[in-house]
């Protein structure tokens, strides 16, 4: 009895699941669609965080005749190579600042560009300041300390050497 109620439950969801996916795809201007023209239908940037001067892969969905991709941290608009999906690789400019940077695709032969907004992050350098010194070099109160423990290591040594060198005698 429970066999046959998984085997019905597992038919109807399956049914249910081929009569959505014509309509998932008519939606989105693919063949059957409302539009003649293809326009893209998804940007992905990966990685999503990257440094400064690194290269970022950037994958549209339904821009199977390739096209460009700009934003303004890129180092010159991408060439996106034709397949489904349209694939390019892209340089983040060596001085671009941190921060959300959106990407704007527009397909050979398509009708409308679009435009990811915040599709990737540039993460910049670390600022690293002085770590809470006043000066450089060492200041007065560094030579006192560091005089203070060689000479404490000397007087340590020397008792250390003539403490040994007593024991030898006995």
């Amino acid at each position: 009895m429970r066999t046959t109620r998984a085997l019905a439950a597992s038919v109807a969801a399956v049914a249910a699941l081929g009569l959505a996916a014509p309509a998932a795809v008519a939606r989105d201007g693919m063949p059957g669609g409302s539009g003649s023209a293809v326009s893209p239908s998804n940007i992905v940037a990966l990685p999503s965080v990257i440094a400064r001067g690194g290269q970022l892969t950037i994958t549209v969905d339904n821009c199977a005749n390739g096209g460009t991709a700009t934003s303004p941290a890129f180092t010159a608009p991408v060439t996106l190579a034709p397949g489904n999906p349209a694939r390019g690789t892209a340089t983040v400019s060596s001085t671009a600042h941190p921060g959300l940077y959106s990407i704007t695709v527009n397909c050979t032969g398509g009708r409308n560009p679009l435009t990811r907004d915040d599709a990737f992050t540039v993460i910049g350098g670390v600022r690293g300041g002085l770590g809470g010194s006043s000066s450089n070099g060492a200041t007065p109160t560094d030579m006192a300390i560091g005089g203070g423990l060689v000479a404490a290591a000397a007087v340590g040594g020397g008792v250390f050497w003539m403490r040994r060198r007593s024991e030898k005698r006995i």
